[in-house]
């Protein structure tokens, strides 16, 4: 019997010290737990802007036809779809992959656009590119036909295309990305800084900002309904020239996940393979960028990352709304500030006024959001400032202080603490009139 009663009290134990074990793996299963094969990768929370796994995410690298995607907001901010342009014998002559325009052929930019994204034809990428740079050159080469352009004269209209690429690039804070081609064909440039200082730059991103750019691509740019169409849709075909063309998207990820969004992959032979694609669920949107995610004969890797992930993403992370009740700011917490030289009702008094905190909406402030994406484990900081003492005259609406919420020491959301009461100035007939009001009239 006794003997029993060890062996029963051993494979409890055993029991027990499985569960914990299963346990603790769930607890564990996190970003540490992540094995990758891409050499830079990043999760991000694309409405926040916050990156939720980083992996070399700051390191430039080459990124292939992920280029595309900034390609094609570029045309949709500053062309027209319905648009015509005509083919140069620069554009014709990029290599495979490609629809094999000809030179003087002429195409719809939107047909063009599917091309571009569904297939990542690479002399489509051209011709969207001279299409809109021809506007930035002299006014005899705008008007000059594209099909009797020389290649320098291709080159330049191309080069004035990727200026506006970098110029977006920069606007959404992306200090390491520099684009040269707009098909993402690796290229180096030599470049004179106004300083004279001359710099050899080449075609690259980071994993970081490369998922910055999809999310303004989703999320912010104005023309975001017509990205996600283009690079959401199937396939697509055309006719033009006397040819009929068929587009197949090869975006495979779209039906990998639920809620799958949009993306592009790419692959040079310096750059390797590279994907940048979206997914949203349950209110929740992430982007997921990775750079040298293996070579020839490792073509899937891209998708194991991707899922990978994306799940840890949904797995992980849940939104969190500032206003929440375990999370805003609690306005009680203030009080009323003096107003030195203020009126007051009796004479000798100091004068105060009551503050009150404005709750604006986000989408009226830029770059700031009414929630994030947080870890169980992770927490809000709010953070507030107000003045501790105001001089007259103080207007209902002033503002007189703020209010922060920080997550890793970045703040998202802002708020304004405002006087509530408006106080005068104390002023000679001012005065007049109290001396009047207390002493003439009794």
């Amino acid at each position: 019997m006794r003997f029993k009663k060890i062996i029963g009290g051993f494979l409890c134990a055993l029991l027990f010290l499985g569960q914990a074990a299963d346990a603790s793996a769930e607890e564990e299963g996190g970003a540490d737990d992540l094995s990758l094969y891409a050499k830079a990768a990043v999760l991000m929370d694309a409405d926040s802007g916050r990156i939720l796994y980083g992996k070399d995410e700051n390191t430039p690298m080459a990124m292939a036809s992920t280029t595309k995607i900034m390609t094609c907001i570029t045309v949709l901010e500053n062309g027209d779809p319905d648009d015509v342009l005509t083919v140069s014998p620069y554009a014709a002559g990029m290599p495979k992959v490609k629809l094999y325009l000809s030179a003087g052929e002429q195409y719809r930019v939107g047909d063009l656009l599917f091309s571009l994204m569904l297939e990542s034809h690479n002399d489509s990428a051209v011709a969207l590119a001279e299409y809109i740079g021809k506007r930035y050159l002299s006014p005899d080469l705008q008007a000059k036909d594209s099909a009797e352009f020389t290649v320098e004269e291709s080159k330049k209209a191309v080069a004035a295309f990727a200026a506006l690429m970098n110029r977006k690039a920069a606007e959404l804070g992306c200090t390491q990305t520099y684009f040269i081609t707009p098909n993402g064909l690796d290229a180096t440039e030599t470049i004179t800084l106004e300083s004279g200082e001359v710099v050899t730059k080449e075609h690259c991103t980071t994993a970081a900002e490369l998922a910055r750019i999809m999310a303004y691509c989703i999320r912010e740019s104005a023309q975001k309904d017509a990205f996600l169409e283009i690079t959401r849709t199937p396939g697509y075909s055309f006719s033009a020239n006397g040819r009929s063309f068929t587009c197949t998207n090869h975006n495979a990820f779209l039906t990998m996940m639920d809620g799958a969004l949009s993306g592009k992959t790419g692959f040079t032979n310096k750059a390797g393979y590279c994907y940048v694609g979206a997914l949203e669920r349950d209110g929740r949107t992430f982007v997921v960028a990775l750079l040298a995610c293996g070579w020839p004969n490792n073509k899937t890797y891209k998708w194991s990352d991707t899922k990978e992930l994306m799940q840890y993403g949904i797995d992980h992370y849940f939104y969190k709304s500032f206003r929440e009740e375990d999370v805003a700011f609690d306005p009680d917490t203030l009080s009323a500030i003096p107003v030195f030289g203020g009126r007051t009702d009796i004479l000798g008094d100091v004068a105060y006024t009551d503050v009150e905190v404005v709750r604006q909406d986000a989408a009226e402030k830029q770059e700031e959001v009414e929630g994030i994406l947080l870890r169980e484990d992770e927490t809000v900081q709010v953070v507030y400032h107000v003045k501790d003492q105001l001089t007259a005259p103080v207007r209902a609406g002033a503002v007189v202080g703020d209010v922060s919420y920080l997550v890793d020491d970045r703040v998202y959301y802002t708020e304004q603490i405002v006087a509530a009461d408006t106080v005068e100035k104390i002023d000679l007939p001012w005065c007049v009139e109290q001396i009047r009001l207390r002493f003439c009239l009794h």
